[in-house]
């Protein structure tokens, strides 16, 4: 895994001042070097320059970037983060082709079929990517991003120019980029977040190569086409069929996506999610001769204080137990404290280069950093609840019947600490109606769909365009931040293509959440791992956190130069400091209840101020 970044230009000359814009991209290199610690190159063209960060994975001696071809006239140069994990079928293609490798590496495959078939062999590609090619015979530059956004990048124009970097700092080190957020950005913050649209940056000017998109810059245009798009398909297979290709499919990503040079790991819930992928990983590595690692996540003294709900029924650690014993792991029991995650909550904001999802990311980068004592890359089982239905919304007649996202329903939360300034300057409910409506109007539906069908389709399709794309990000930037690449097999596009189209009543049978997926997994779980009812992500129940997020918001509220303080209402937020929490109702997904809106309004105060930014 990596990170890149670039400029392009066709009316520059990038030669003339090599210097000058040699030390533009070691500064776009420097801003997202966590992303790539172990090493890093650069290159200039007369129209072009790129930048790249190394975590070595996959070829580690010969396999650094940017990398560059020659035939003929022709100059190609790629930059690319992501793995390609069909890569050795299309190896194999290629040198049928008659083409010649230098190195092992899947970048080479790309550039080698980028300069045989042009920009269309991106669907060839299984795998996660950010990838930017620069091509001197059109004399274009090309960004690709894998279908569903796995791997961010983002972009701006100044002057003219084209800049684009992984996450957003890498552009702010360009210089005129400036960190610039008008109404509609702080809409994105308080409407919709820590969800952002897709296709935007937040920032004033900045946007996001959308997934499943190529873009393409060059002296005449700036073309953006999607090469795959979700599609609805009738679904003909039996009940038997059905399951059994859908193990095939999840057994297969597994498999493909164990592909690195260095050992691989796996994080373990003992829900079913991460036990399936935990499970065919172990299995996979004992025919080697090898233990799996696997990691759990927890809060100090969490037992003392936690109260099943229905929304976290169950603690994890029993089956935790359980699992690791059945599949002979190696296992490591880790455990952030308050503290931990109160600091975590701004180095979350440095990883995401925005306000995200407070304790629930912070913890997460916390468990990153310790989890790269051991490997450097791990699976995850993130986005089976986006595809097999596992979401209480799924699943809720209110979410049938609310035209609204159905993680976020009420606006009225969002606006409990916001001054009535604010409130009425900024067109919140409007500009979540119009995001969502929009997303409404992008689903693929069939015209036989029946009201109850086409309701199934614009849910799932939301959890994917949505909230998916949220804990992507998520899972990408907490692991990236810390050197560890984190990978999500469920969320191969083949699954999600294939089990978009599914009927309900096989995806969910007689309403067991995710029936589907327990059936696939018969035979490769113990029976209670393979029937636990979910429990999502888990979260510090003890009181002392949220006293510790209070106390640190009123410290904020008697700073006079805390940017936050002329958004907030110091009453409102001083009495919301003396209300009981309300654990179940969360305002955002699952999890984000009362003490993650103090954390939250926290992470926009430090966002403000550490990017200076000037609001419009």
């Amino acid at each position: 895994m990596c990170g890149i970044a670039g400029f392009y230009n066709p009316d520059e000359n990038y030669t003339v001042k090599k210097g000058k814009w040699q030390h533009i991209l070691e500064d776009m290199n420097r801003a997202q070097k966590r992303r790539g610690p172990d090493d890093e190159g650069t290159y200039l063209s007369p129209l072009c320059g790129l930048a790249h960060v190394r975590l070595e994975i996959i070829d580690l001696f010969t396999g650094q970037q940017p990398m560059v071809r020659k035939k003929a006239d022709r100059e190609c140069a790629i930059v690319f983060n992501g793995e390609i994990y069909n890569m050795e079928e299309l190896k194999r293609e290629l040198l049928a082709q008659g083409a010649v490798f230098s190195t092992t590496s899947d970048t080479e495959v790309i550039l080698t079929g980028y300069m045989l078939y042009g920009k269309n062999y991106i669907k060839k590609l299984n795998g996660i990517f950010a990838i930017a090619v620069w091509d001197s015979i059109p004399g274009t530059l090309s960004l690709f991003r894998d279908r569903l956004g796995v791997k961010p990048l983002f972009y701006t124009m100044t002057d003219q120019t084209l800049v684009f970097a992984s996450e957003i700092k890498g552009l702010f080190a360009y210089p005129g980029v400036s960190p610039v957020v008008d109404r509609d950005g702080l809409c994105e913050i308080f409407a919709l977040g820590p969800a952002k649209t897709y296709g935007k940056g937040v920032f004033k000017n900045i946007w996001e190569v959308l997934p499943g998109h190529c873009v393409i810059f060059s002296k005449k245009s700036c073309t953006a086409e999607a090469y795959w798009k979700l599609e609805s398909r009738p679904h003909e297979d039996s009940v038997e069929r059905t399951i059994e290709k859908t193990a095939w499919l999840v057994e297969d990503a597994v498999k493909k996506q164990m592909l690195s040079d260095i050992p691989v790991s796996t994080f373990l819930s003992g829900g079913l999610d991460s036990s399936l992928v935990t499970a065919i990983c172990a299995r996979e590595l004992k025919k080697q001769g090898k233990v799996l690692n696997t990691f759990s996540f927890d809060f100090q003294d969490n037992s003392k204080y936690f109260e099943a709900n229905s929304f976290q029924p169950s603690q994890d650690r029993p089956y935790v137990e359980q699992m690791t014993a059945f599949a002979g792991t190696n296992h490591h029991f880790l455990e952030c404290s308050n503290q931990d995650q109160l600091e975590c909550l701004y180095r979350a904001v440095d990883a995401r280069d925005l306000p995200c999802m407070a304790d629930v990311e912070s913890s997460m980068l916390y468990f990153c950093s310790k989890v790269t004592d051991y490997n450097k890359v791990t699976l995850t089982g993130e986005c089976a609840d986006e595809i097999f239905g596992g979401y209480p919304w799924f699943h809720d007649q209110k979410a049938f019947q609310t035209n609204a996202f159905p993680w976020s329903v009420s606006m009225e939360p969002r606006q409990a600490l916001l001054s009535d300034d604010v409130i009425r300057a900024l067109p919140m409910e409007e500009y979540a109606r119009a995001a969502y409506e929009r997303t409404i109007g992008e689903t693929p539906l069939l015209p036989e769909d029946t009201p109850e069908e086409k309701r199934r389709r614009e849910i799932a399709y939301l959890n994917l365009r949505w909230f998916m794309a949220t804990l992507l990000d998520r899972m990408d930037r907490t692991s990236m931040y810390n050197g560890l690449e984190a990978r999500v097999p469920l969320a191969d596009h083949r699954i999600v293509e294939y089990v978009f189209n599914i009927p309900w009543h096989i995806k969910c049978p007689n309403g067991v959440v995710k029936g589907l997926l327990r059936h696939v997994g018969k035979g490769m779980l113990p029976e209670e791992i393979l029937w636990r009812r979910k429990s999502p992500y888990p979260k510090t129940y003890d009181p002392a956190y949220e006293k510790l997020l209070g106390n640190r918001l009123k410290e904020v509220l008697s700073d006079p130069a805390a940017p936050v303080r002329t958004l907030l209402d110091e009453k409102k937020v001083r009495a919301f400091l003396c209300s009981p929490s309300d654990y179940g109702k969360p305002w955002y997904g699952q999890l984000m209840a009362g003490p993650q809106m103090l954390a939250y309004m926290l992470q926009v105060n430090y966002w403000l101020e550490k990017y200076h930014i000037q609001i419009l």
